[in-house]
């Protein structure tokens, strides 16, 4: 992934462990669980913790976990993927709270059928996790497979959402 170089960062602490926030003039371009897989190398990035859309996305995700929030209002930035990236992450934002999809029905969905390995790919990479709520995706035959920052959070917040029962194996 590409990232603005005005990108600036915060830590937010999450009831599921600690996040790194990041921003760029243009919205909101991450929201990493610290250590999960594919998060980028954001130590060079500055510190902003006062920065208006990184203090909203720990706002509204504090809301989130206590359960008074159901829909993130934030700006995005996802312009560091691919275009085919960037479709998906955006399809993900369309998910209902407590609505699950599958891979195969999100590939159909983007009007490529066959490409359900490419849509994990880039479920996978999704730098807004979250709030782009890649979570939300499960197998094809409804389990919980595949979450960046660990089946554990994957079923955490699923639990918190009160989505159907998938559960880890």
């Amino acid at each position: 992934m590409r990232f603005d170089n005005a990108i600036v960062q915060t830590r937010w602490t999450s009831p599921l462990g600690p996040m790194v926030l990041a921003a760029t003039p243009r919205g909101l371009a991450g929201a990493w669980f610290e250590g999960q897989r594919h998060e980028p190398d954001h130590s060079a990035w500055p510190a902003a913790p006062d920065h208006p859309t990184l203090r909203a996305a720990a706002a509204q995700l504090a809301e989130y976990f206590a359960g008074q929030r159901q829909h993130f209002d934030l700006p995005l930035d996802m312009s560091g993927g691919t275009a085919f990236q960037q479709a998906v992450w955006r399809a993900l934002t369309q998910s209902a709270p407590g609505s699950t999809t599958r891979y195969g029905a999100l590939a159909a969905q983007l009007g490529q059928p066959t490409a359900v390995r490419a849509v994990g790919a880039a479920v996978g990479r999704n730098p807004v996790s979250v709030i782009v709520p890649c979570h939300r995706v499960l197998g094809a035959d409804g389990s919980l497979t595949g979450y960046a920052g660990g089946l554990p959070r994957k079923q955490a917040l699923l639990d918190l959402e009160g989505a159907a029962s998938a559960r880890l194996l």
